[in-house]
C-alpha cells in the first residue's frame, strides 16, 4: 500500500515544472555553495548534504517531498542566483484532491505553485544583498551568509502565496530552498532561458 500511494504522489507531480523561468548564466567568478546547513532551514531538512530529506513537518503533519524545482533569477546584469526548492505536500490531501476533483487538477496546481515560486525567487533575490562582504572570512563563510539571506527572504515572500494556495485547493504544501543547491553570480548575470543543469 505505501508503495502504491508513493508511486501515486510521484504520478501525480510528475508534470510540475521548473521554478522559473529566469536562469542565470554562469560566470567564471561562481561561488559553489559549501555543504554546511543553512540556519534558517530546519538542520533536518538541509542534514543529509547533497540529498533533500524524503519528508518534512509542517502543522504536525508530514509532507512527502513531491518534486524539486531548479529556478534562478537576476537582480541585475551583474548579480543573480540559481538553484533548487523542494516542494512538499500532504499525501492525505492528494489522495482526498484526486478522489474527489480527479488527477487533472494537479495540472492547474502545477501552474499556480510554478507562477508563485518564481515571484517569491524574484523578490528575494531583490531583497538580497548580492555585494561582496568585505567581513567575510573566506569565499565559505560569504557563500554561507548569501544562503541564509536569501532563504530567509524567499521563506519570508513566498509565504502568503502559500498559506492562499492551500486555502483555495485544500492542498497542504510547503515551497523550501535547498541551500546546497546554491550558486550565485556576482560578475554577470544574464536572464536567459538555459535548459536545467542534469
Amino acid at each position: 500500500m505505501k508503495t502504491s500511494v508513493h508511486i501515486l504522489i510521484s504520478l501525480a507531480f510528475m508534470a510540475l515544472a521548473a521554478c522559473s523561468t529566469q536562469e542565470v548564466k554562469q560566470d567564471t567568478k561562481a561561488m559553489p555553495v559549501p555543504d554546511k546547513s543553512s540556519a534558517t532551514i530546519d538542520d533536518s531538512a538541509q542534514g543529509s548534504g547533497q540529498n533533500p530529506p524524503l519528508t518534512q513537518t509542517k502543522s504536525d503533519k508530514t509532507l512527502n517531498l513531491v518534486r524539486i524545482m531548479d529556478g534562478g533569477a537576476c537582480k541585475n546584469d551583474f548579480q543573480g542566483t540559481k538553484g533548487a526548492f523542494l516542494l512538499y505536500a500532504d499525501p492525505t490531501d492528494i489522495e482526498r484532491i484526486k478522489t474527489e476533483k480527479g488527477p487533472q487538477i494537479f495540472s492547474d496546481f502545477e501552474n499556480k505553485i510554478q507562477t508563485f515560486s518564481t515571484a517569491a525567487l524574484q523578490d528575494a533575490i531583490n531583497a538580497t544583498n548580492l555585494a561582496e562582504d568585505p567581513f567575510a572570512l573566506g569565499a565559505d563563510e560569504a557563500q554561507e551568509k548569501l544562503t541564509r539571506q536569501l532563504s530567509k527572504n524567499f521563506r519570508n515572500s513566498v509565504a502568503d502565496a502559500v498559506n492562499s494556495f492551500q486555502k483555495e485547493t485544500t492542498l497542504t504544501i510547503d515551497v523550501v530552498p535547498f541551500a546546497p543547491s546554491f550558486i550565485f553570480y556576482q560578475q554577470g548575470c544574464a536572464a536567459t532561458q538555459m535548459e536545467p543543469e542534469n
